[in-house]
């Protein structure tokens, strides 16, 4: 049961991934980014907003959750670690992409091509 919950974690993600269609003009894509990016690596839309102690927080709290599973899934409970491992994964993703999500709205989050690469940028509005 439990590799059927992460298998279905990781699917949801990749079904999220490809349905996001992500264009480099539109304005309102680019906070998209870092929010998909937190919802497959809880912590990577805080790194891409700049914001390294939240990302590393994010970070370790899933990987504490997923530590957590694999340690003490195996221990018969009222109610299966695993489950609750899993509710807390999909809370902490949740979070973590409606953080990101804002927090790049609020800075002006863009990203593109430019002939130099790609380009990350950040408008700053006050």
């Amino acid at each position: 049961m439990q590799k059927s919950i992460v298998i279905v974690s990781i699917a949801v993600s990749l079904l999220i991934v490809m349905t996001v269609s992500v264009s480099a003009q539109d304005e309102e894509a680019g906070p998209l980014i870092p929010a998909v990016a937190s919802v497959i690596i809880p912590g990577a839309g805080q790194l891409l907003n700049g914001e390294v102690n939240k990302a590393i927080l994010h970070f370790a709290l899933d990987i504490a959750n997923w530590t957590t599973w694999a340690l003490l899934g195996s221990i018969p409970t009222p109610i299966p670690i695993g489950y609750l491992s899993a509710v807390a994964a999909l809370g902490l993703r949740a979070y973590s992409a409606y953080d990101a999500y804002t927090v790049a709205k609020e800075t002006g989050f863009s990203i593109g091509l430019s002939k130099d690469g790609i380009a990350l940028s950040y408008h700053y509005q006050i």
